[in-house]
Parts: structure tokens; sequence; C-alpha cells
């Protein structure tokens, strides 16, 4: 089958737009990528839009500008503006501990002591959590049965919580930085303090003061929702239910049919699928500082380092705010980001990042893990938008 390069009008001038195609077609034609939607705004303007490659590569599915994409941790800062909404309205304060909704969520420390957890250690992974994928195949999250968010169609939340539970934390809460499943923790205690499911109070407090109706956490259009593939040799293979994935140390297992299961739990780090164009808008509110959603004052806090240095100790001029990695010096990470910009992806395949002293938002959502989240491809996108500025 001939690979579409190119569906729907694509918009954008000069430079930019070269550039992005260029590295658009380049993942396309080498089989690294399936299909991907790519939007650009500087200063709050839409200055490159595109759908390219296949939605369903099966079917001979063209990519289409609004499809829906599983989005797994793009699912986070949704999460987190959310939570940040409800501590604007005194109903959650970063410093509360967690117990205060969840008093049966007590993991000890290493040594079995007791540990306190408060919503900061949360938003920003320096609870003491950590992920299924990342330990051995023998670990305690195994032992457990601990699902990240991704797979096990239909469990609850506190099921899930409960097993997360019974597991030791890796270390004392606010004493180092590990990307964790503490989103989906803030995703039950939003759920406590507000009486309705995670999704609910997303839609309330996020999607709704936008008018956004496509992110959600289940596919209003299954027409337009995207298959999923993972890398492969010659090409990528398709994504099934109990796909495995190695990723650094870890294995991911993928289930794909999840977002249809309604009993399996809202996972506020990874449970959400939407349009690239929803997560645009919600991503550019943050860069022009908040309104509506959030103040000032709040978004300057969750685009700094709130890690208290521990991630930049893992990794050179990155640190963490509210929802996301803050690039803290560019030099020292060899980035072509300003300081200050915030991004983050989704291990589905996607990437996003906000470069605010640039008036920045860019969003690429592809059908492809993982090379769409921080394979060549990530790496050409920022270098093209970079060299067109």
């Amino acid at each position: 089958m001939s690979l579409p390069l190119e569906n729907s009008a694509r918009s954008g001038d000069g430079s930019l737009a070269e550039g992005v195609d260029a590295a658009i077609n380049s993942a396309l034609v080498d089989k690294r990528l399936v299909g991907t939607v790519v939007l650009i705004a500087r200063d709050g303007e839409l200055v490159y839009n595109r759908a390219a490659g296949l939605a369903d590569r099966e079917n001979g599915v063209a990519m289409r500008e609004d499809a829906i994409f599983r989005l797994a941790s793009i699912t986070k800062p949704i999460a987190t503006i959310t939570a940040m909404r409800l501590v604007e309205q005194g109903r959650i304060g970063l410093d509360d501990p967690i117990t205060k909704w969840l008093p049966d969520f007590r993991p000890r420390l290493p040594d079995g002591g007791e540990a306190t957890i408060l919503i900061r250690h949360l938003l920003t992974h320096t609870s003491g959590l950590g992920y299924t994928f990342a330990e051995e195949q023998d670990g305690p999250y195994h032992r457990a049965g601990v699902s990240d968010g991704l797979d096990t169609p239909g469990r609850s939340v506190t099921d899930n919580l409960q097993r997360l539970a019974s597991a030791p934390l890796l270390f004392a809460p606010g004493e180092n930085w590990r990307y964790s499943l503490a989103m989906d923790v803030i995703g039950g205690i939003i759920e406590k303090e507000t009486g309705g499911a995670l999704g609910d109070a997303v839609a309330e407090l996020v999607m709704k003061p936008l008018g956004l109706s496509d992110t959600a956490f289940s596919v209003r259009d299954r027409s337009r929702l995207a298959a999923n593939y993972v890398n492969g040799d010659p090409e990528p293979q398709r994504m099934e239910d109990g796909t495995l994935v190695p990723i650094l140390d870890g294995v991911i297992r993928f289930a794909p049919g999840r977002i249809f299961d309604l009993a399996s739990y809202h996972s506020g780090g990874a449970g959400m699928a939407g349009t690239a164009s929803d997560i645009l808008t919600i991503l550019d509110t943050i860069r022009k500082g908040g309104t509506p959603l959030l103040s000032a004052d709040t978004v300057k806090t969750m685009m700094a380092d709130q890690a208290g240095g521990h991630m930049q100790a893992l990794q050179a001029g990155v640190g963490f705010g509210y929802g996301w990695s803050v690039i803290t010096d560019p030099v020292e990470a060899q980035v072509p980001f300003s300081a200050g910009t915030i991004k983050w992806g989704g291990v589905y395949g996607h990437s996003w990042f906000v470069d605010a002293e640039k008036g920045l938002t860019v969003v690429a959502l592809t059908n492809t893990a993982l090379e769409g989240m921080w394979g060549q491809f990530t790496t050409d996108l920022a270098k093209a938008v970079y060299a067109a500025l």
C-alpha cells in the first residue's frame, strides 16, 4: 500500500513548513511512524497543522487532523491542572498528607517505617512510588499485580491503590525523584474530594471551560480512533491487548482495548484519549498564563522546578514542575529549547513542548510507540522548529 504523506490540508509558511514536513516525511518513508498529527502554534496562532500517514494501516484508513489517540502520559498534565484547580479552590492543599483522602494508602519506607506522602510529592514524582514497568520482573509491584494504568481492563481504582500501597516505597518522600504512578493516586484523591469519577472532574474543571469535548476517559467517536503500533523491523507492528514493549530496563504491558471497558479505573497518569487540537488548546492556555483555568501565579509555580533539584541530579539541565519536566539549563541539557520550556510525552507515541519565551506550543501525536515519544522523529521535529525561528 502506498503511504499517504499528506491527507488533509496542511498549512504552514516557509522554512517552518519545509523543515517539519521533512521530519514527518522521513519518519513515514523510513517506516519509523505509521501516522501522525502535528500542530504548532506561535503566540496563540496556529502556524502549522498536518495529518500524515495512516490511522489504521491494515484497513487503509488515512490519518485525519481530528483523529483520536490513546494519550498515555499526556493524561498527566490534564490531571495535574484538575488538581491545581482544586488547590486554588482551597479544597486540596499542596502540603496536605494524602491520607486525608486515602486513609488506607500507607506504603511503608524501605526499612518498614511509616512515611508521610504530601500532595506536592505526588505532583512532582518525589513520593517514593514507582512504576511496574521500571522494575525487575520479580519486583514488588509485579508480585502485587499493580497496573500501570495502561493494562488490566476492568480494574477499579480501589483495587489498584490497595495493591500499590502494599509495595514498599523506593525512598522517603521528598528525598529523590522517580517517575511513578503518583498521578493515579492523585486521581483517586480527586475522586474522593469531588465525590465522582475523575473523568467528571476533568470534564467540569478543564474541558468545559475551554469548550472541549473530544478528550476524555472514553472514546466519543470510535471511527476517529487511531490504531496503535509498536516499533518493528521492517515496519511497526500492530499493537494488541497484551503486547509487551521493552523500555529502559523494564517492559510495558499495553492493552489498547482498556479504553473501551467502562469498568476500568480512570488512570490520572495514562487513561485518557483525545485529539491533538484539544491538547494544543490546553497547553497553549498554560503558555498564555492559565486563564480561564488557573491564575498566572499558579502557572508560574507549575512551570518552575518543584522537585528539589532531584531530577537534575538524574538528567542535567532538567527539572520537574507540576505535571511536566522543565528545562532549567538548555546548555547542560544539550537541547534547543529556551530555559523554562516545559515538555513531556506519552508512551503510545506522543511528544509536546511549550517554550513560553518563544511563544511556541508544539504537539505531535503519533500512533507508533516508542518512536513518537523519544525517537529520532522527536529530535528532527524540534530541530526543524527552532531552525525556522
